[in-house]
């Protein structure tokens, strides 16, 4: 059987999209520019957000302290080795948001990774209360000549929800943002978080709706890892009865049942994440990898006869 999104495979892949419409995968080459948070820096609050320590997935070439040019050379020698097929690179501002400063100060990060020789584009993880018409305009104005993605952390569609973990902004806010951000033409990309505090299953499963209205071209989802040194490991460790945290299991299960109802034009680009074991503090999953989920979830989906987008209705 041959999906909407063009092939046999049962849910519409951002790698695959990336081969079908670029002629290879897009290796995201991850660099620290050293940017801070609105909810860090007193902006609007200070702590960040109750699940966030950055060194539970910055790989450890990625340094402030270093420059651009250093960090890109240090990550492609790592991911060349790794990714050897791997023909387009692009530098993804990942650590913090990548666009909460002023238009002046990215207008002289961006082009500092665009110069390197093997950088084809850039990826752009941000917050969505962190772009204005302004810097989407100049934004805009690089994807003319590159290859360039913007990435919310949409994280819940439920204010409650984002008020309890000191996001610092709405789900309206994520709409607004990823909503101007595709009128610009600019690839638009968001991250939800499967298992946040105070949230039952059949919540987490309903914000497949919320998402469906979003004019996103691909999308992230993680389960909750509990991180040390995080707010949300001290609340974890004093009430656990809270969190309603995923077994490997019924993560899979979760998964299945959310893209029978996601837009079948949403692209997959991840569907778990993986924090170092020395920093996880709360369920753990073993050793097991994010490919060995996505293999795990793609076993389920064939098994139970459905796909992204079977019981999905724009009504």
């Amino acid at each position: 059987m041959i999906f909407p999104w063009g092939n046999s495979r049962r849910f519409n892949s951002w790698a695959d999209y990336c081969r079908k419409t670029y002629g290879s995968r897009i290796q995201k080459v991850a660099v620290n520019a050293g940017f801070t948070c609105p909810n860090r820096d007193g902006t609007i609050s200070y702590g960040g957000c109750d699940f966030c320590n950055n060194e539970g997935f910055n790989p450890s070439y990625c340094h402030p302290d270093l420059s651009i040019n250093d960090q890109l050379n240090k990550g492609l020698t790592f991911l060349k080795k790794r990714y050897r097929k791997s023909r387009i690179f692009a530098a993804y501002f990942q650590a913090y948001s990548n666009t909460h400063a002023p238009l002046d100060r990215l207008k002289k990060i961006y082009p500092e990774a665009l110069e390197h020789p093997e950088i084809s584009g850039i990826v752009i993880g941000t917050r969505p209360d962190c772009v204005d018409e302004e810097k989407l305009d100049y934004l805009a104005g690089l994807s003319e000549k590159f290859f360039v993605k913007i990435e919310y952390g949409i994280e819940s569609c439920y204010d409650e929800t984002l008020n309890r973990i000191n996001r610092g902004h709405t789900f309206e806010d994520s709409a607004n943002a990823t909503k101007l951000t595709a009128q610009k033409g600019l690839l638009t990309g968001g991250h939800m978080i499967f298992g946040l505090p105070g949230e039952s299953r059949k919540q987490m499963l309903d914000q497949v709706s919320f998402i469906n209205k979003l004019p996103l071209k691909s999308i992230k989802f993680h389960q909750l890892q509990i991180v040390k040194n995080t707010p949300m490991a001290e609340e974890y460790q004093n009430n656990p009865g809270r969190f309603e945290l995923f077994s490997m299991e019924e993560y899979v299960e979760f998964i299945v049942r959310f893209l029978e109802r996601l837009r079948p034009d949403i692209s997959l680009e991840r569907f778990s994440g993986e924090v170092p074991p020395a920093l996880n503090a709360g369920k753990s999953w073993g050793m097991i990898r994010a490919d060995q989920v996505l293999n795990l979830i793609e076993k389920e989906l064939e098994l139970q006869e459905t796909w992204q987008g079977k019981k999905y209705s724009d009504g």
